[in-house]
């Protein structure tokens, strides 16, 4: 679906992005490329789900859910949302994801925008991510669906914050763990070891038993470790599925 028109927030905060040239071939004509890029690489898949039935009937009720996945499979994460949903009113509403108020957010929310997701701009990490929680609780509430790196933005890989857990606590929304199994990826040397499938390969998405977390349970901490051993589990199946 097409997302709405957002303007560059950092500028507006007082943080210039640069001059108006550099600002358009930097974050925006660069983002555009990249996203011609990703869908150009997408065509060449030879694509596949798993599980997806859980979650095409949380669609079918109308109810919200939460993807949860690990930072590495980012890149390929918008394959396991093919959905269109609606608000209440009537308005399109899709998947939307939380990016950062700094320019490498900028960047990468100017690609999700290319490629039809809403991105959310605040933080999940230190002072501000109470105000990055507050952002993605409003945005579930307006019948947005969620996609959340519970390891992200910068680590440590594979070990998860209870950020989802708050989210999911506050809207009812159900936890979705997912993963995406690459026969054939490139491995890049970021924290995350980043995972990109090569043309021509083949991508499954793994889809996990959707959840919902108790209300009556205060412990945020165990409720993440619960997700977490989930999303292990979800990420060794994906390792182990083109073997």
């Amino acid at each position: 679906m097409k997302a709405p028109k957002q303007d560059i927030q950092i500028t507006q905060r007082g943080r210039p992005l640069g001059n108006p040239i550099s600002v358009w071939l930097k974050f925006r004509f660069a983002t555009w490329v990249l996203s011609i890029v990703w869908k150009a690489l997408k065509t060449t898949l030879r694509k596949s789900h798993q599980g997806s039935d859980a979650v095409d009937a949380l669609v079918a009720d109308d109810q919200r859910f939460i993807l949860a996945f690990f930072h590495r499979r980012l890149v390929m994460m918008p394959l396991s949302y093919p959905y269109m949903r609606h608000s209440p009113d009537g308005e399109k509403r899709g998947v939307a994801i939380l990016s950062s108020d700094s320019k490498d957010g900028e960047i990468s929310a100017a690609i999700w925008r290319h490629l039809g997701i809403h991105a959310v701009r605040g933080t999940s990490s230190h002072g501000g991510g109470a105000q990055g929680l507050v952002k993605m609780i409003q945005v579930v509430r307006q019948g947005w669906d969620l996609g959340i790196t519970p390891d992200g933005p910068r680590g440590p890989s594979c070990i998860v914050k209870p950020g989802a857990i708050a989210v999911a606590k506050k809207t009812r929304a159900w936890i979705v763990p997912v993963s995406v199994a690459y026969s054939d990826p490139w491995r890049l040397k970021t924290w995350d070891k980043m995972l990109i499938p090569k043309p021509f390969s083949k991508v499954t998405v793994l889809f996990g038993q959707p959840y919902q977390v108790p209300e009556q349970i205060e412990d945020e901490a165990s409720l993440a470790q619960e997700l977490q051993d989930k999303l292990v589990a979800l990420e060794h199946d994906a390792d182990e599925f083109f073997k």
